[in-house]
């Protein structure tokens, strides 16, 4: 069987075999969750570039990153508490909280720095488990439960705070570059915790559980997966990655606001899993995916921004991008039913 004929001419068996190979690619990849909503990144990096040079210029990636790093991180928490088929409002909250609480042990009580970026993350995670609780001991809609506790934690910011900001501690140290004051190192943050997330949401048992109980929470709790410690955890994992994303964000634009985060990064991480293909139901999502809806985001926003459009007519754009993620999710979910049957 000659893959070629004496002249070096491929034989028509040989180049239908390559066709189909590519293709079988070409709808393997689609297939992923992902996928449609990384080619639409690249589609708007590559509109952009053309349209204004200076977006593929190096202060300007820079601006990207910064604007991803944070909302990537938030994301990837609140990709695996949507994937339990809940939801965190108040991950915005927890994240405009946080620098404080590091602040005010670093200053008022005289410890080290470090240990006031671990009792940030600590007391943010009691918010997420004090969210979990209500919410399956208690049987409260996680939309209750994390709407009023972000009306909760930004009145107590703002009263024990006096809503004004303050310089964020130790500027131009190693640390506070290690922290988010250099970008890269920041996006590094980022990356770091998408990686480690997805990791253990594709490898690990309690990544599977995630998803079972999110996807048949009755089987799975008949399968006798702990689906109430399960939930609880991952809404403890979504305030912790806020509370670090907030400190991140204060060491980034070196200081400390009562009025940063709030419902407008909770909005931007929560559109950044619907686009990236995470089921509001519940049962499936991917925190790459998440990423990938976050950078989009962040291309969409710095992109608008690079070429005068005004603020507005970012918001209309990103309510028909969701619209169309979610056709995109629904399509593809029928599709890989039937390719299941």
């Amino acid at each position: 069987m000659a893959a070629s004929t004496p002249n070096g001419i491929e034989e028509p068996g040989q180049a239908r075999r390559e066709a189909m190979a590519l293709r079988r690619a070409a709808g393997s990849f689609l297939e992923r969750r992902w996928a449609s909503i990384l080619v639409v990144a690249v589609a708007l990096a590559a509109y952009f570039a053309v349209a204004n040079p200076a977006f593929l210029s190096g202060n300007n990636l820079l601006t990207i990153a910064s604007f991803l790093s944070e909302t990537a991180i938030v994301t990837a928490g609140e990709v695996m508490v949507m994937i339990c088929g809940e939801i965190d409002l108040s991950v915005g909250f927890v994240a405009a909280m946080a620098p404080f609480v590091m602040y005010f042990v670093w200053n008022d009580a005289g410890l080290p720095l470090w240990l006031g970026v671990v009792a940030g993350l600590i007391v943010s995670g009691i918010v997420g488990l004090v969210n979990g609780l209500v919410t399956v001991v208690l049987r409260v809609p996680s939309f209750v439960t994390t709407l009023g506790m972000s009306f909760l934690l930004n009145g107590l910011t703002l009263t024990t705070t006096g809503a004004f900001p303050i310089q964020a501690p130790e500027q131009g140290t190693r640390f506070a570059a290690l922290m988010g004051h250099n970008q890269v190192a920041e996006l590094g943050w980022a990356i770091a915790v998408v990686l480690i997330v997805q990791i253990g949401l594709s490898y690990t048992r309690w990544g599977l559980y995630t998803i079972a109980t999110g996807g048949n929470l009755l089987g799975a709790s008949e399968a006798g997966v702990n689906v109430r410690a399960i939930k609880i955890a991952n809404f403890i994992l979504c305030s912790v990655l806020g509370g670090l994303a907030g400190i991140l964000l204060a060491f980034r634009v070196s200081s400390i606001d009562p009025s940063a985060g709030g419902y407008d990064i909770m909005f931007r991480a929560v559109s950044g899993a619907v686009i990236g293909g995470t089921a509001l139901a519940g049962g499936s999502g991917t925190v790459i995916g998440g990423f990938i809806g976050a950078l989009v985001l962040a291309i969409l926003l710095d992109g608008f921004t690079l070429q005068g459009i005004q603020a507005n007519t970012f918001d209309l754009i990103l309510g028909a991008a969701i619209l169309v993620a979610m056709i995109l999710n629904v399509t593809l979910q029928g599709r890989r039913q039937q390719g299941g049957q």
